[in-house]
């Protein structure tokens, strides 16, 4: 198993944890010289947050621990395509990698049709990697409102 499959099973550690508390099972950790940060899942439904994605979640408890809103050298792993919102966060936290895992077929924000290099709208251009254990991440998901579609 390489690193970038390590740390994306950690994310879906906690997007199964979301699962357990009947949020949206998307899960994420941050990491930074080669460690794990901070973690968090979707918490949007318990916090009556829309803005509580998991990518948020760990952007924001990195960014108090180390009293820096910038996260320079960091890299986000996340089990779904980051959307919109998450994606300006992560620009904007100046974090330098984003991996995820299932890509998001109703925003793609980010999957094959994105040009973050010829964007000439952004100052800082992460690195974009989509498909870690894809087919995992899109298990979750696809069972979780498969489920919900039942109840």
């Amino acid at each position: 198993m390489n690193k970038h499959e390590l740390f994306m099973k950690k994310a879906i550690e906690q997007a199964l944890i979301a699962k357990e508390e009947g949020e949206v099972p998307i899960g994420a950790v941050l990491v930074q010289n080669n460690q794990i940060v901070s973690s968090s899942y979707n918490l949007n439904i318990s916090r009556s947050d829309p803005t509580a994605h998991a990518e948020i979640n760990v952007i924001r408890e990195f960014s108090k621990k180390i009293k820096n809103y910038r996260l320079v050298n960091s890299s986000i792993y996340v089990t779904l395509e980051p959307c919109l919102m998450c994606y300006g966060a992560i620009v904007h936290s100046r974090i330098s990698n984003i991996f995820f895992g299932a890509f998001d077929n109703k925003s793609l924000v980010l999957g094959p049709n994105f040009n973050n290099e010829g964007s000439k709208c952004l100052n800082h251009k992460p690195t974009i990697l989509g498909g870690i254990l894809e087919n995992e991440c899109s298990s979750i998901i696809i069972d979780f409102f498969k489920n919900k579609r039942e109840e």
